[in-house]
């Protein structure tokens, strides 16, 4: 597992994100500002230590996981002795390889497959929604290499594979209605079963933190939810 750290000594706010497969820092630094502390967990199968900074005392601690990083998060957050205050499920659920509450399992282990540039390229334009958005963020694709996806799809399978029963708490979970990767009727019907955690529906892609200036804004838009519109469009629960 791959950490990027930005820290400044006088905030008070830490926010961590886990990011879904194939991803890098380049994909989430732009939300980025000198307001609070982050922390980004990312390429979960490369064989790096552990590293995290001496934890100083933080007024809030605020817990993302996107896309495959909701079970990341999950599976690999104990490891990091890290307490959320406010935890947040966007694009993901904890069991990603299903054909009923993620993935469905032949498009997951037919990616894992059949990796190629041309096919990775098809897969960053689902995750942005159209050519259009994808092209306005082309500066946020990630510069991996195939067998580091491979590599990390493969491990990410096998864990997924073994797992157990979910017991994560997760506060919110926002879905986008229009999800090229995750079916949006799959995220719905995992998140509407689990009533502690607040349903957030929004018209947006798989990946949607450009529409909004910085983590602060997102966190904000979801903690204090109310009926807004974005693109025109009204968001619902």
């Amino acid at each position: 597992m791959k950490t990027y750290i930005r820290r400044r000594e006088k905030n008070k706010t830490l926010v961590v994100l886990f990011g879904g497969w194939g991803t890098d820092e380049n994909v989430f630094t732009p939300l980025c500002n000198d307001e609070f502390d982050f922390i980004l967990f990312y390429n979960y199968s490369a064989d790096e230590a552990l590293v995290l900074p001496e934890m100083k005392v933080y007024n809030s601690i605020i817990l993302i996981g996107w896309s495959l990083g909701v079970w990341a998060a999950e599976y690999l957050l104990p490891r990091t002795g890290i307490t959320p205050d406010i935890t947040i499920a966007v694009n993901g659920t904890p069991v990603p390889a299903d054909d009923r509450y993620g993935i469905p399992l032949k498009v997951f282990e037919g990616t894992l497959n059949n990796l190629t540039e041309e096919n990775m390229e098809k897969f960053y334009l689902r995750t942005f929604g159209d050519k259009k958005t994808y092209l306005r963020n082309i500066d946020r694709i990630p510069h991996r290499s195939l067998k580091s996806l491979h590599d990390e799809l493969r491990w990410m399978y096998n864990r997924i594979m073994e797992q157990k029963e979910p017991g994560f708490r997760w506060d919110y979970a926002v879905i986008s209605e229009i999800d090229r990767v995750f079916p949006a009727a799959n995220l719905n019907s995992y998140w509407e079963k689990e009533k502690g955690t607040k349903h957030i529906r929004v018209p947006l892609p798989h990946y949607f933190f450009h529409e909004w200036r910085n983590y602060s804004d997102f966190i904000d838009f979801v903690v204090n939810y109310r009926a807004k519109r974005i693109r025109g469009k009204k968001i619902t629960t």
